[in-house]
């Protein structure tokens, strides 16, 4: 991202007249100040390039929100937290969803080592 397409969204944007422009500019301002955190993954192979994995956890359980309106009972989101977070631990311990899945409906649930 060339510095100078951000200066001239700040530019742009500076008048501030409505509520999105306030936001762009936000965006602007934020671009320029923080440019090496948002470009970190192009000098550090290490860095991810996409959300952290706790951004991504999340994302299913407010889509779920967003679509429905809302968890029709707290038993009912209790057990979909419960088999999400099962879910998310098992893939990031590279195993397979439905295969973990499997496993728990058949009464022999995968379990988490201790790191």
């Amino acid at each position: 991202m060339p510095r100078s397409a951000v200066v001239l969204g700040a530019q742009a944007t500076a008048a501030r007249a409505g509520k999105l422009e306030r936001k762009h500019h936000a965006l602007s301002l934020r671009l320029c100040e923080r440019r090496d955190d948002y470009l970190r993954f192009v000098t550090d192979p290490g860095a991810p390039f996409t959300n952290n994995p706790a951004e991504q956890t999340i994302r299913m359980p407010k889509l779920r929100i967003k679509v429905s309106g809302s968890m029709r009972t707290t038993t009912g989101a209790e057990h979909f937290a419960a088999i999400r977070s099962y879910t998310a631990t098992a893939a990031r311990q590279g195993i397979d969803t439905l295969d973990a899945l499997i496993q728990a409906a058949t009464g022999n649930p995968w379990i988490p080592t201790a790191a």
